[in-house]
């Protein structure tokens, strides 16, 4: 299985061939559907001989084109062993680990876990993508997202939207709806919190609450925060297993921290330096960390690095890079545990890492959207140079 999702296969002259649909080790019959000169893609039209890890899609909306869950067609414990074969794949090939201690974490619930859904409009209703499609298909239900937007995406109305975003808080029951370009011709039930994203522009402001492990956070329409509650204390759990044995005192660095996540429920009593360069997360990361941290704004490529002990970083898809990686070693924190959601990303910054002093340690996989092949990785790091 490669990264994004696909089966990996090859034509008679040996060219890749990335098959949508497929499993390991079955045999389908596939359509092509974009040819390059070294790959091509495909997809599924019949299968012929099935892999014992395909199941029929549990969503009725996978038949009708939806294209929001890549991975329906997989058990969900399977999904979870070929999620971490991709990561070993990784590491090994572009990270150069010859070994690389790769394991899953906690399982998490497979249906109602998301919190956050981002879906276009077709005729005022709310519609996912077909697969690797600009077509929309509407749906009355969604079986992976959390019962609080079930009916705001089976019966809102967004007249005048292109697309929506819609947020709830699973402990507090608020409920949020960002609409661009604006939220005109919007209509949901009066308890939900409707801005557009042109009053965003203006700089109107709009929240809900979230509580995490006993915390309560400010979340900002445009803020990022973790898509599902749950998930967000599974990653919590899986890097504050990284300190178990780190109890020395000293700066604990929050790298794109967003609200304050991590800096919020795992900095207790050390000095808290969070770093985010998003204007709303940034107003919503000082309310929610107060005297507790400093909060600072800025792209972690231009901060300013001040002395650390150990360093989270959970970096947007493409990674830290270069620039970013140098700027946190430049802390001379002992420590770093990176939040990677691309594997081939990570793989990178191991390389990157690994060139500044610093040695992979383990990582740790969490599942956090089940059904897609999305996967999302928290990995140690200690300083040996």
């Amino acid at each position: 299985m490669a990264a994004g999702g696909s089966a990996l296969a090859r034509d008679d002259d040996g060219r890749v061939v990335f098959v949508d649909g497929a499993l390991p080790d079955e045999l389908v019959e596939a359509e092509v559907f974009d040819e390059h000169t070294d790959y091509a893609r495909a997809v599924v039209v019949q299968v012929i001989e099935p892999a014992e890890g395909r199941v029929a899609p549990p969503c009725p909306y996978v038949g009708a084109g939806c294209g929001g869950c890549g991975w329906q067609h997989v058990a969900p414990q399977v999904q979870v062993e070929l999620k971490r074969d991709i990561v070993l794949d990784a590491l090994r090939r572009i990270g150069r680990l010859t070994s690389a201690d790769v394991s899953a974490g906690q399982p998490l619930p497979s249906t109602g876990y998301r919190t956050t859904v981002r879906m276009g409009v077709r005729d005022g209703r709310a519609a996912f993508h077909g697969h690797r499609s600009h077509d929309l298909v509407p749906i009355d239900e969604c079986l992976v997202a959390h019962p609080l937007l079930h009916d705001l995406i089976g019966s809102g109305r967004y007249e005048g939207a292109t697309d929506v975003t819609l947020r709830c808080g699973s402990a507090t029951g608020e409920r949020l709806v960002l609409a661009s370009p604006h939220a005109h011709g919007v209509e949901v039930p009066d308890d939900v919190v409707v801005i557009g994203a042109n009053e965003v522009k203006r700089g109107r402001t709009a929240r809900i609450h979230e509580v995490v492990r006993g915390r309560r956070f400010l979340i900002s329409a445009t803020s990022f925060f973790q898509a599902r509650t749950d998930g967000a204390e599974a990653l919590v759990d899986a890097v504050r297993q990284e300190f178990v044995d780190d109890d020395e005192a000293g700066t604990f660095v929050d790298a794109y921290c967003g609200v304050g996540l991590f800096a919020g429920l795992l900095g207790a009593g050390r000095k808290i330096v969070a770093v985010e360069r998003h204007g709303p997360a940034v107003r919503d990361a000082r309310d929610n960390l107060g005297r507790d941290a400093q909060v600072v704004r800025a792209e972690i490529t231009a901060w300013d690095p001040v002395p650390a002990r150990v360093v989270v970083a959970d970096p947007a898809r493409p990674g830290l890079g270069g620039k970013a990686a140098a700027r946190l070693a430049a802390t001379g924190a002992t420590r770093l545990v990176l939040v990677s959601c691309d594997p081939a990303s990570l793989a990178r910054d191991v390389g990157i890492l690994t060139g500044l002093g610093f040695v992979h340690r383990r990582s740790t996989l969490v599942d956090l959207f089940p059904h897609t092949p999305h996967v999302e990785v928290v990995t140690r790091f200690d300083r040996v140079a």
